[in-house]
């Protein structure tokens, strides 16, 4: 059974798609994750653990801007794996810590503004989920939009527990 656009079948799969990126049923949101975390945490890598959670909303939007720009520029360039998904130390920085305020609130207002872009690519009803995308090897819409949203999904799980081994995540 196939489905095409502009049935209900189609529009239901694109509600669906659009719950999960935008989270809230059966996971925290990208702002409930982030929300009054203290400045001086951003940082924090916890003992055993890879990463800060600026290194986790960094690589999020680096990762989200990728699939958008794959999914609507047709001179798209794939950035180097895994080099170029990661944020990147200052000179004299550690990568683990925001080079400064202004980069951490620069960082959540494009991760946002994509997150937006996206949405609006899955509700114009020209789009076929199902096409392949032209200039991709096979992959198509709606991979794409499952793909970010799971991938976050992940990040802020890991963003979640950061901030319970911090102590900066509110009592249930």
């Amino acid at each position: 059974m196939s489905i095409s656009k502009g049935d209900a079948r189609d529009k239901a799969l694109r509600e669906q798609l659009r719950k999960l990126l935008d989270f809230g049923d059966a996971h925290v949101t990208f702002d409930d994750a982030i929300k009054n975390l203290p400045a001086k945490l951003r940082g924090v890598k916890p003992d055993k653990l890879p990463y800060s959670i600026w290194q986790l909303v960094e690589h999020l939007r680096l990762v989200q801007f990728d699939i958008l720009d794959f999914c609507v520029n047709p001179d798209y360039e794939e950035p180097t794996f895994p080099d170029d998904y990661w944020p990147k130390p200052a000179a004299d920085a550690d990568a683990a810590e925001p080079p400064s305020s202004k980069a951490w609130t620069d960082s959540l207002a494009q991760l946002r503004r994509d997150r937006k872009a996206l949405a609006a690519l899955l509700d114009d009803r020209d789009l076929d989920l199902f096409a392949k995308i032209p200039h991709g090897s096979g992959q198509t819409y709606l991979r794409e939009f499952i793909l970010v949203a799971d991938h976050t999904a992940y990040h802020l799980g890991e963003i979640v527990a950061i901030r319970r081994l911090l102590g900066a995540w509110p009592a249930s």
